[in-house]
């Protein structure tokens, strides 16, 4: 499997989202679990570890620090700032140099750790220049508490603006067959400018993996249980599409959600996905799709059945599309 680059790293080109261990999707594992489950991905072969702040409010950072203390060497370790939860359990954004560093110290304690290898500012604070965050975080690198600094769901003008002040060595942003908007401009951004983009969510958020039906019942807190995309009128006109994707992994003897991972790394070589999972044997199978092959007579096709075009629904509730800065498509 040969790896690909992110900043000074070379990575798996399939990294594990850590998320659902503990927050958005269904019921979270229990903290044993968790802990089997990310020595599981280790023992897969997954060197690239995502993270976050906000991720069940720290206790995903913590469950990382306490399971895999001692297999630290063996992945490059990433999180983000930038966005939490407050006292009254609201969604706040920050890029105030202050609030990020203090966020950094905070991560490093539930981490265990005095270095965190890529560390995004996990969305953008229109109330803050991007320079002046950017820069905040270039005094973390230069301190050793960071390696590199990344940027999530944010344009690529911000990408450009950024990358002036401090090398940006990563861009997260969603990314799979039924959500394209990086390739208005940020994928090209990325490419010009040497940063890697990082793809989450390219299962669709288990949507291209069968794991959503017009009859699905989400959990408590589950993120896609207020998504357009997932509640009718579009459902039902997106399970059609999910039927003929279906089909389309038979022939190429791969399950539908490897052959999401696989058209996103197929899209361009700088390129890593990182999809999430809580179910063992999704994690071993996700990290597998990077050796799934596919001609340009299937990514042609597979392009033209699920695209921006063909998709029901916006990807985002409308209260939270402001806090996305990823461009859109008109």
């Amino acid at each position: 499997m040969q790896k690909r680059a992110i900043g000074p790293f070379q990575v798996a080109p399939v990294g594990l989202g850590c998320m659902s261990l503990n927050h958005a999707y269904g019921v979270p594992p229990s903290a044993d679990e968790g802990a089997r489950l990310l020595g599981h991905a280790l023992d897969c072969g997954y060197d690239f570890l995502d993270t976050a702040t906000i991720y069940g409010m720290g206790a995903n950072e913590r469950l990382i620090g306490s399971a895999l203390s001692a297999r630290r060497d063996q992945f490059v370790l990433a999180s983000k700032c930038g966005l939490y939860i407050d006292q009254d359990g609201k969604r706040v954004i920050t890029g105030r140099p202050d609030a990020v560093l203090r966020m950094l110290d905070e991560s490093l304690v539930r981490l265990g750790t005095d270095h965190i290898d890529l560390y995004y500012l996990h969305r953008r604070d229109f109330d803050v220049p991007i320079e002046e965050t950017v820069g905040a975080l270039a005094g973390a690198v230069h301190a050793g508490k960071i390696g590199a600094i990344g940027l999530s769901e944010m344009s690529a003008d911000t990408l450009g603006r950024a990358h002036a002040v401090h090398p940006i060595a990563a861009m997260q942003t969603e990314y799979s067959l039924w959500t394209r908007n990086a390739e208005i401009a940020v994928l090209d951004a990325c490419q010009e400018l040497g940063v890697a983009f990082v793809a989450f969510s390219p299962v669709a958020r288990g949507f291209l993996g069968g794991a959503i039906s017009a009859d699905t019942v989400y959990a408590k807190g589950d993120l896609r249980a207020g998504m357009p995309r997932f509640q009718p009128p579009h459902i039902d006109h997106n399970l059609a599409l999910w039927r003929a994707f279906e089909q389309a992994a038979m022939p190429i003897g791969c399950t539908p959600a490897q052959l999401a991972i696989a058209w996103v790394l197929h899209r361009a070589p700088h390129i890593v996905a990182i999809p999430g999972s809580a179910n063992a044997q999704h994690i071993a199978d996700n990290y597998a799709a990077a050796n799934v092959e596919l001609d340009t007579a299937t990514m042609a096709a597979l392009d033209a059945t699920i695209n921006q075009k063909t998709v029901s629904g916006a990807r985002y509730p409308a209260a939270m599309q402001p806090t996305i800065e990823t461009e859109e498509f008109v």
